[in-house]
């Protein structure tokens, strides 16, 4: 608990003003505040997410003054994190025999993306093995980050491919679902009552889950512990039916402005050319992704009880977080789609480290037994 009242600090301090300007944070909310009420006048999929996404991704590469305090995130995600936990209602129990055709399929998709994005980027991007093979693993951002940089990787470059794939998965993949399975997204409002409209017992339940949820996350050292620790508990107080209460949408609605302001921000003080550069890349690995989703998807579907549009969101190389709120806006499974990301971003992570040191690391010391 002490340590994770001294993250808690930390991140309060990093809002101090010798550290942090109030001014470019300001910037990115007015920016990212546009440009999700632009996209809900389009009526475009996750508009707040989405909107903001794309307006602090521009100011990124403009290199207007705009910026996102790290402390913003972890609440919000939290908020997220309870949302994703009330989609485990307690039929999905029953549900649960019916996922091992999707679990196998996950892992032979996982398998063909990792061989093919670290193929991709380290003969068409020519990065060096070790970047290349953190850059083209199918994890989450911050595992692969942390993995590469301690194995000798250019932790610059894996940070911005893992954040050029996740931008280009979500501004594309809803699109796509909907061109492919004909399900209306645009201008969906993620489901959930209106703040005025809930109890404030149950409001009082839902901060108590994210609460217990962080304690939980950082007591079992889980990865991403402020999303995933929240989505736990939350998932247990609903799949026991001790509550099937979910978020105000205007909540909602804030983490999505939050975490697309997030995303974009993330490009803040690189070079436009060295982010050009990456988009050019990731645009290439990502459409090799999508396409192994979109034929992974079609093959388990022939085989599963699910069908073609879970089986996209679940296997879609985009983050957790942002897969999970498009499965909210379809109203399809969010449990499914939640769980099989979670899986994914495990089986990466506790992988990654043994699979460089038996294919990568032995090739390099061989490389160095010749440079000698």
């Amino acid at each position: 608990m002490k340590a994770l009242l001294s993250d808690f600090v930390e991140g309060l301090r990093a809002l101090g003003p010798a550290r942090f300007p109030y001014g470019r944070f300001a910037l990115a909310l007015l920016l990212g505040g546009t440009g999700g009420w632009l996209f809900v006048q389009a009526r475009l999929p996750l508009p707040w997410m989405l909107g903001s996404m794309v307006f602090c991704t521009a100011a990124a590469l403009l290199r207007w003054p705009v910026a996102a305090p790290p402390v913003i995130r972890p609440p919000m995600t939290m908020v997220i994190g309870v949302m994703l936990g009330a989609g485990f209602k307690p039929e999905v129990l029953a549900q649960l025999p019916n996922w091992l055709p999707t679990m196998i399929g996950l892992v032979l998709f996982m398998v063909a993306c990792a061989v093919a994005c670290v193929g991709y980027f380290r003969r068409v991007g020519g990065f060096d093995p070790v970047t290349a093979f953190f850059a083209g693993m199918p994890g989450g951002l911050l595992e692969m980050v942390t993995l590469g940089e301690e194995k000798g990787g250019d932790a610059r470059i894996i940070a911005l491919i893992h954040s050029a794939r996740i931008l280009l998965v979500v501004m594309t993949l809803p699109f796509i679902v909907q061109w492919i399975g004909g399900v209306p997204v645009g201008g969906n409002r993620v489901a959930g009552p209106s703040l005025m409209q809930t109890p404030l017992f149950a409001e009082l339940i839902l901060l108590a889950c994210g609460i217990a949820g962080i304690v939980v996350g950082h007591w079992l050292r889980l990865p991403a512990k402020f999303l995933l620790g929240p989505m736990l508990v939350s998932a247990i107080v609903h799949v026991s039916g001790l509550s099937d209460s979910v978020p105000p949408f205007e909540i909602v609605n804030a983490a999505q402005l939050v975490l697309g302001i997030t995303i974009g921000c993330r490009f803040v003080g690189t070079p436009p050319r060295s982010i050009l550069g990456v988009l050019a890349l990731s645009v290439g690995s990502t459409v090799i992704l999508l396409s192994l989703t979109l034929g992974f998807a079609w093959v388990v579907a022939k085989v599963s009880v699910h069908g073609h549009v879970p089986l996209i969101l679940a296997y879609s190389p985009g983050g957790l977080a942002e897969m999970s709120l498009i499965a909210l806006a379809l109203h399809t499974e969010v449990a499914f789609v939640a769980a099989h990301h979670i899986i994914r971003v495990f089986l990466v992570m506790i992988t990654a480290g043994p699979l460089f040191g038996r294919i990568i690391g032995g090739r390099t010391a061989v490389d160095t037994k010749q440079d000698e």
